[in-house]
């Protein structure tokens, strides 16, 4: 991307959009995730849920000093989205911690691959943060082996939890639409990225086929 684009008013409006909505997204990912390491049944999962908020937070702290270095107010850049944000969290609240486990590994990997397929659009210092706020380092993992304990010892889990895992689908992908398609600036940044409905379509599709993977690793269905 050449200096020109760079300075496009549209184009610095459409990149703090993208930055406000990843910061929020890290900022409630950490708020959630501290409250669910309380209610973690052993010490061990407090800790390791513990950890995994701390991860999120230093990201978001990391998309912070990125937007203030560039000039740009994060308070403003995540205001947006807090309503949407909300709504969302409203219509996926967990009935227990372990369907919480789940929403961190699945509805956050939807969300984190959406943003990556959106980083593809801006310039290689906003390419570099958005990769690193994005990068857990593998300390979700451990949710896998969490969902499939759960499996082996509650034979009614493996239902339920699929069913869980379809919703998040359903509610990420909505979000993920409303982000990409309903904001103006988000807009014109795949527009002027080249992508046309069908590679929308397909970016799509590659969220549902990267979610149906995370599903298996968990030994959920799709």
């Amino acid at each position: 991307m050449d200096q020109t684009s760079i300075e496009d008013p549209a184009y610095h409006a459409a990149v703090v959009d993208l930055l406000g909505v990843l910061a929020y997204g890290e900022l409630t990912a950490f708020i959630r995730m501290a409250v669910d390491s309380d209610a973690a049944p052993t010490l061990a999962l407090k800790s390791s849920l513990a950890g995994l908020a701390n991860t999120e937070y230093a990201q978001y702290r990391l998309l912070v000093d990125h937007m203030a270095a560039r000039g740009i107010d994060a308070e403003v850049a995540m205001g947006p989205f807090l309503v949407p944000f909300a709504a969302y969290h409203a219509r996926t609240k967990p009935r227990g911690w372990v369907e919480g486990l789940v929403k961190a590994y699945v509805g956050d990997g939807i969300a984190k691959d959406f943003y990556r397929e959106m980083s593809v659009f801006v310039d290689d210092d906003t390419r570099e943060v958005m990769a690193s706020a994005l990068d857990d380092a593998g300390e979700a993992e451990f949710v896998v082996r969490v969902v499939r304990d759960t499996l082996k010892t509650d034979p009614t889990a493996s239902g339920r939890l699929a069913l869980w895992g379809r919703r998040l689908l359903g509610e990420a992908l909505s979000q993920a639409q409303a982000v990409a398609v309903e904001r103006d600036a988000m807009s014109a940044l795949l527009v002027g990225g080249g992508v046309d409905l069908g590679e929308v379509g397909r970016m799509f599709t590659r969220l549902t086929d990267n979610h149906q993977a995370r599903m298996a690793r968990l030994g959920l269905s799709a």
